[in-house]
């Protein structure tokens, strides 16, 4: 709708990971060069944390299509409500591996076969558990139970763990101590600085097809205020550059000034912060429930004539004789 009147071939702020659209900053370089080291250098277990919208995901997929170029098998976990034994049927079968009537234990076993096959050909295989911080301890458990398949010299299968801030603290709990204690290399996502977004906006245009010499579409003060209301997260810079566009091209606008964007964010409610809900202990719950449930009982006979009275169910007046 937008392409045409901007000059673009593609729309440039799709929120889909496409690796074609990374934007190298110095923390993406260097993550992405710790990744790629650890799996090709067999370290075994490394990890990549990052807040919401950093891009994890979309650098996750830039390793891939790397060691895609080198044989090198992958499979890609996402789904954090898979149980222990599911878990392993899921990446057997990402794998390529049959476990049709197979117990856990069998596909266990074909699954080192499979690795050790692999090895003796000196072809690397990699595990990536993505939303890794929403996974249940008794799967990163097995997970970890994984990095036993292992010659003297190297382990069989590289693992990475991919998830939310949540997930360094999960790590640091006392029942996967013994997980912590094998990650070989760590990797953090921070959200872009003002002159990053900046250049960010700017790549993203110029490989959707806006020439480097035409006018810039978002003005300084436009960018300005969208990483003041992104907080320098790609996500949302992408979300609010995209609605951006499409006012600009109903106003028929060629140039993106702060204005639009401050009604972007009242309507997209980005200026709204998002805070965890607290989570309540469970026994603590029951006890003020039961507390006000009796309360209720005493409220009812003190109104319905006596401790013979009460409601049923169905909220009629029940006697009890």
């Amino acid at each position: 709708m937008y392409k045409t009147f901007y000059s673009l071939r593609r729309s440039p702020f799709e929120i889909t990971p496409d690796p074609s659209f990374l934007f190298p900053t110095k923390r993406h370089n260097e993550a992405l060069a710790s990744l790629y080291y650890g799996v090709q250098s067999h370290k075994g277990f490394v990890v990549l944390t990052g807040e919401v919208g950093t891009g994890k995901t979309l650098l996750v997929r830039c390793l891939l299509e790397l060691l895609s170029r080198q044989q090198v098998a992958s499979a890609y976990v996402f789904n954090s409500r898979l149980g222990a034994s599911d878990f392993i049927r899921y990446i057997a079968g990402d794998f390529r591996l049959s476990t049709v009537g197979k117990s856990t234990g069998e596909i266990l076993l074909e699954l080192s076969n499979f690795l050790i096959a692999r090895h003796h050909k000196k072809l690397t295989t990699v595990l990536v558990v993505d939303e890794a911080h929403h996974f249940a301890p008794d799967v990163l458990e097995e997970i970890r139970l994984l990095t036993n398949l292992e010659t003297a010299q190297q382990k069989l299968l590289q693992i990475l763990l991919v998830g939310q801030p949540e997930l360094d603290q999960k790590l640091d709990s006392f029942e996967l101590r013994q997980l912590k204690q094998r990650i070989s290399l760590r990797s953090h996502l921070e959200p872009l600085c003002l002159e990053e977004t900046g250049g960010y906006i700017g790549r993203r245009l110029q490989l959707a097809g806006l020439s480097p010499r035409a006018k810039r579409i978002f003005t300084p003060e436009a960018v300005a205020a969208i990483y003041r209301y992104s907080k320098g997260i790609p996500r949302l810079i992408n979300t609010v550059c995209e609605n951006a566009l499409v006012h600009g091209y109903a106003k028929q606008s060629r140039t993106i000034e702060a204005d639009i964007i401050e009604e972007i964010a009242l309507e997209l409610r980005v200026d709204v912060e998002c805070k965890p809900t607290e989570k309540r202990d469970d026994r603590a719950a029951l006890e003020e429930t039961l507390k006000a449930f009796l309360q209720f009982q005493e409220y009812m006979r003190a109104t319905r004539g006596g401790p013979d009275t009460a409601l049923s169910a169905s909220g009629r007046e029940v006697v009890h004789e």
